[in-house]
């Protein structure tokens, strides 16, 4: 019997999806205060990892708020991501 090759996968979002890595971190705001992810109202945070033609305004690497509920779950080679449309993106955060 062969060995499969393993498989290799990436993701290439279409017309104004972008693929974002949620950020599962604790945010300490400006004055100390950390504020745990679990009681951030509704959002999350992460990192565009890629984005279609139409997601005008983000650019790969932009930290971004979102709600919770939000886009799509996916797991690709391990790693957790969502598949959100552009108008799903709250904010993008500058720290």
């Amino acid at each position: 019997m062969e060995e499969s090759a393993p498989l290799t996968l990436s993701l290439e979002p279409l017309d104004d999806h972008l693929i974002v890595e949620p950020l599962d971190e604790d945010v300490e705001t400006r004055t100390g205060l950390i504020i745990p992810q679990s009681a951030e109202a509704g959002c999350r945070s992460g990192i565009v990892t890629a984005v279609g033609a139409e997601a005008h305004g983000v650019d790969p690497g932009d930290k971004v708020l979102f709600p919770k509920g939000a886009g799509f779950d996916v797991r690709l080679a391990g790693v957790a991501v969502k598949v959100l449309r552009r108008g799903d993106l709250i904010a993008r955060v500058h720290d």
